[in-house]
């Protein structure tokens, strides 16, 4: 038995696992700096939600240097988790902030990222719809509605199976309740 051979396996298979740990303990940070953006999004703290996103990046470099290590790791559950919340946090904070769905491409995120981030970003935008008609802030709220009709446009493009397909649904409701509260506000008068 080559036991240099096993030695080899071992020390790769330790690496591996050191870069792996890294990788886990940088994306719960990411996820956590995306949902409190999210939180003083609807809370109007855009200078906190932006320092939120800036730190989540930083942990998102530093992932990105892990991947050139490893490949493999981009596949690791945890950083799924956080890319999709930072993405949905990240086209929260530019659209409120500058009325637009865009985001750059300076991390190496999947298309299954993309659209997990897209997908929620939905019910973002609903929780923020019902803010703004508590507030009669209907025009704003018009806006939200014909900017989500826009992603649900773009979402049915695609073939969506497994938890992407439940995001999709779930993005189907989100536009569904929009509109019912259109109608409530129409019915009500108070538009």
């Amino acid at each position: 038995m080559n036991k240099i051979f096993f030695k080899k396996i071992l020390a790769d298979y330790q690496t591996y696992i050191g870069l792996r740990e890294m990788v886990i303990k940088n994306s719960r940070k990411v996820l956590k700096l995306s949902k409190q953006a999210i939180f003083n999004i609807h809370r109007d703290n855009l200078v906190g939600a932006a320092q939120d996103l800036k730190d989540a990046e930083k942990n998102l470099f530093e992932i990105g240097k892990l991947f050139q290590k490893e490949k493999r790791l981009n596949y690791e559950g945890s950083y799924k988790e956080g890319a999709e919340e930072y993405i949905e946090a990240k086209l929260f904070y530019e659209f409120v902030v500058g009325g637009k769905i865009e985001l750059d491409s300076k991390f190496n995120f999947s298309f299954e990222d993309y659209l997990g981030g897209v997908s929620d970003l939905t019910g973002e935008m609903l929780r923020k719809t019902i803010q703004l008609a508590t507030l009669g802030e209907y025009e704003k709220l018009n806006n939200y509605h014909q900017v989500m009709e826009e992603i649900m446009g773009e979402l049915i493009k695609f073939d969506l199976t497994g938890k992407l397909r439940m995001k999709y649904d779930a993005a189907k409701r989100n536009l569904r309740r929009l509109e019912e509260i259109k109608y409530d506000i129409k019915i009500k008068g108070l538009k």
